[in-house]
């Protein structure tokens, strides 16, 4: 999601009006007071971990992984195994892997055989590399009847409504009649709701037991209709409350029918990226997860990051409250700045990094390809400015309870302390590359191995039940990974 100049000043004066920002011009939250932020606070033990099929405690890090420019027969022909040789390499574990209703299903009933034989490769080569994949299916502005990707043309109703393109600042394109019609008819017309489940249980039941896919994501940054006199936010707890609750609930039972067990994740409206609380309601599945997208609407603009604004500790304080309140875990989809070289921007990697890691269960930046613009890397894999800060260790499976889960960036210092299952079970640590490696040292009933089958990364065994600190820093000027 990308917010332009011209809608900038709608979701100012909009979310002004609901009180939630100060009154000025940079579209940013009001200051919040200069109090250090929260280590641990109710919302980090309302908020349950994501766990795997061993009940261990699971932590995402990774990228989004796309193909926009192609579609039909040359639709996701731009990912290759790269991309997930490349995110293992450098210690990323997860994939958002961006799929589209329209290349799925171009014609009303007709499933492409070849597009599902595409994504199977893709998350094959995502088990090789041992990523675990987010299947996303993705719109942007609706779909290809107004020039983009994702819900197809046979499935848009628009009334007639008009649509004006607007190719400078393509997110204002949201706000045409056409589209929020669309989303409108999409939600409420029977048989665009049977044809929306029809699509995910033909996904879920090819993909359900793949063992690289990890969780449904069942519509990417949904929007919807305005109505007159409303303000932003107000629409969009109303959209998230009356649209979008019943939908994901249809969606659940429809993907419980042919998968019981993979996760399921739902989005709120972007109107979150603003410190604004949803309106969703209760998702009943006990295996949901909440996804929201962690964007700034000044920075999506081209404005550098402002550390006195208070957005970040506002979007934290905002997004914890509704997966606090209904014990979910959080896995943030998309996050990360188009303009990263800004002056203010290697503060900004550092604070988001840490706030996201305090309240979720991972989060994929946006987006893992090799260029410029969003691209994580350059067209020699080599990370683009701040963007390395992504790369850190992190403890993706622990085999017990955490009771600590700590990143220094000064002094490049992680530390995990957790009291290890009844249950013996492998704690896993990913460690992304460094000049002089890293040294791995344990304290407590628990030793440490070199590496975890195929993969580069050390592992931890402890003592059932022992308590267990992890300490992994940067090693000696000799250059070796050392793991006593």
């Amino acid at each position: 999601m990308r917010m332009g100049r011209a809608l900038m000043a709608l979701v100012v004066a909009s979310v002004l009006a609901a009180g939630a920002l100060a009154p000025a011009a940079s579209a940013r939250p009001a200051p919040v007071s200069p109090s250090p932020p929260p280590t641990s606070s109710s919302y980090d033990r309302a908020i349950p971990p994501l766990t795997d099929d061993r009940g261990r405690t699971l932590t995402l890090r990774g990228w989004n992984v796309e193909d926009k420019a192609n579609r039909g027969e040359d639709a996701l022909s731009a990912i290759t195994e790269r991309h997930f040789r490349d995110l293992r390499a450098n210690g990323f574990n997860f994939a958002r892997l961006l799929v589209f209703w329209d290349d799925l299903e171009p014609r009303r009933g007709q499933y492409s055989a070849r597009y599902l034989h595409k994504i199977e490769r893709i998350l094959d080569w995502a088990r090789k590399h041992r990523v675990h994949v987010l299947i996303d299916a993705h719109q942007d502005v609706f779909g290809p009847a107004f020039g983009h990707r994702g819900i197809p043309e046979w499935a848009t109703r628009t009334d007639g409504l008009p649509f004006t393109p607007n190719p400078d600042d393509w997110f204002s394109e949201y706000f045409q009649p056409a589209v929020q019609r669309a989303f409108t008819h999409l939600y409420e017309d029977p048989d665009l709701q049977r044809a929306q489940a029809a699509m995910w249980q033909v996904l879920a039941d090819r993909f359900g037991r793949h063992p690289a896919v990890i969780g449904y994501d069942l519509i990417n940054e949904p929007m919807g209709e305005l109505r007159e006199g409303e303000d932003l936010p107000t629409a969009a707890r109303r959209i998230e409350a009356e649209h979008l609750t019943p939908m994901y609930n249809r969606l659940a039972r429809a993907v419980r029918t042919k998968d019981r067990d993979t996760w399921i994740f739902v989005e709120p409206t972007p109107i979150v990226g603003e410190g604004v609380p949803t309106g969703l309601g209760r998702i009943k599945d006990n295996r949901t997860v909440y996804a929201p997208h962690f964007y700034n609407t000044a920075m999506e603009a081209g404005a550098d990051y402002d550390p006195d604004a208070g957005w970040i500790e506002a979007y934290e304080a905002a997004v914890t409250a509704y997966p606090a309140r209904h014990r979910m875990p959080v896995v943030v989809g998309e996050w990360g700045p188009l303009n990263n070289a800004l002056p203010n921007m290697g503060r900004f990697y550092r604070e988001a990094v840490a706030s996201l890691n305090r309240y979720s269960s991972g989060w994929a930046g946006y987006v893992w390809c090799y260029g410029g613009g969003y691209c994580a890397v350059d067209e020699r894999g080599r990370f683009r400015t701040n963007k390395e800060q992504t790369a850190t260790p992190y403890a993706p499976a622990v085999a017990g309870t955490v009771r600590s889960d700590t990143y220094d960036a000064g002094t490049r210092t992680y530390r995990l302390a957790y009291r290890a299952a009844a249950r013996p079970g492998v704690t896993e640590l990913s460690l992304p590359p460094a000049s002089r490696g890293w040294r791995v040292t344990v304290t407590g009933p628990a030793h440490v191995l070199g590496a975890s089958s195929r993969g580069a990364w050390p592992v931890v065994l402890a003592r059932p039940g022992g308590e267990v600190v992890v300490t992994v820093r940067e090693a000696g000027p000799y250059g070796r990974t050392d793991h006593p």
